[in-house]
């Protein structure tokens, strides 16, 4: 019993020693949970800032997510390099949005969105394969830091004011470069940990039909979840002008924390399956609400947007989950992960784009919309129990 007991002090006192070591990453992961939504909220800013349309402020979700794609490819060639130059990337684009134009604007946010495609799969990597016994909980702490971080950009754009992003963007900027310093830090024999656990090369991790259904679910998983939190902001203001768009955006990301902390314990009552197809059916229901209530109330907007988001934020967890009872820690996992951020770009954009076309946000949320169906109709195929071959 002695001995038991000792091993399981020298395994907490090696947990809060990795702990202490990841602090830049989890640092880093606040930072980038604000940099990542800031573009929600500071977007009605923008579209009166620049006198553009619907379709053309949907540009700028394209430029920001074809960054972090081009990002995420090469993220995993030195972790802690990935980290600083991903604060970095994304430091110069908040400097640059900062004085950009509608011109210039797309060039700015794709530096931000390269630079948070690379610091945060990086970060993932790192903090996912530092002791793979503690692989839930430490990627459960960097989760939850990036959701401090998302919950904050809108506080913090409140106390700014709506009206001039700079300030905002610039100090946002000066933050980033502090984080890039505070990666410098990251201990070496934690990143060989991280880098030599690496599995060689080999086949598809999954048959290419499953492989397509899976990568089509996380991939329209990210164009709603932008698509939601990118578009509801202005959505509110246009129903109700006395509704500030940082309002709506603490909403939803606090919605989606919320969400993240519970999903231990409702897939321990449920399962994953169960609270998969539980999820998608709320989320059908808020999304459809969005786009049939004409008149919607204030507290019925801000009631929407939370169950949206709450309903939305399970479902990421649960398909990686299911992926990785599938395939297990397979070395070209990383590019299906890429991929799956053309969501993140196209569905956004689309928005923007039905949007401008019938001359009202509320038709374009019929993308989001359908994007959920989709995700309903092929739930049954990530769902279903590997096969033995595939376990192994």
């Amino acid at each position: 019993m002695q001995r038991h007991d000792s091993q399981f002090a020298l395994s907490n006192d090696r947990y809060a020693a990795v702990l202490r070591s990841l602090a830049p990453v989890f640092f880093y992961f606040v930072v980038a949970g604000i940099v990542t939504v800031m573009l929600g909220p500071l977007l009605p800013v923008f579209i009166r800032q620049w006198n553009i349309q619907d379709s053309q402020a949907g540009i700028l979700f394209v430029s920001n997510f074809a960054g972090q794609l081009c990002g995420a490819l090469f993220a995993a060639r030195n972790l802690r390099l990935s980290v600083v130059l991903g604060a970095l990337f994304s430091a110069i684009g908040c400097a640059f949005m900062a004085w950009a134009s509608f011109s210039t604007a797309p060039f700015a946010l794709f530096l931000v969105g390269t630079g948070i495609g690379i610091g945060l799969t990086a970060g993932n990597i790192i903090a996912g394969t530092a002791i793979p016994a503690l692989r839930g909980r430490l990627l459960a702490i960097v989760n939850v830091a990036w959701g401090i971080g998302a919950i904050s950009c809108p506080l913090l754009l409140h106390a700014f004011g709506s009206i001039n992003a700079r300030p905002f963007l610039l100090i946002t900027s000066a933050v980033l470069i502090a984080s890039a310093l505070f990666s410098i830090v990251l201990p070496p024999l934690l990143l060989e940990e991280s880098t030599t656990k690496r599995q060689p090369e080999g086949r598809l991790p999954l048959p290419l039909p499953l492989l397509f259904f899976f990568s089509a679910s996380m991939l329209l998983y990210i164009g709603i979840e932008n698509s939601l939190g990118g578009w509801l902001p202005s959505y509110a203001v246009r129903i109700n002008p006395a509704i500030q768009a940082s309002t709506v955006t603490l909403y939803f990301w606090t919605a989606e924390l919320i969400g993240r902390l519970l999903v231990a314990a409702l897939v321990t009552r449920l399962g994953e399956t169960i609270l998969y197809r539980i999820c998608l059916a709320l989320l059908l229901v808020t999304t459809v609400l969005f786009c049939i209530l004409l008149y919607p109330s204030s507290g019925g907007l801000m009631t929407l947007t939370f169950l949206s988001a709450l309903s939305l934020a399970p479902l990421y967890p649960l398909m990686v989950s299911l992926l990785l009872a599938h395939t297990g820690t397979h070395p070209q996992l990383g590019l299906i992960f890429s991929v799956t951020t053309l969501g993140g770009a196209a569905l956004p954009w689309l928005t923007g784009v039905i949007s401008t076309r019938f001359h009202h946000l509320r038709a374009g949320l019929i993308v989001p919309t359908i994007a959920v169906i989709a995700l309903i109709a092929i739930s049954g195929t990530i769902t279903g129990k590997p096969t033995p071959a595939q376990e192994t």
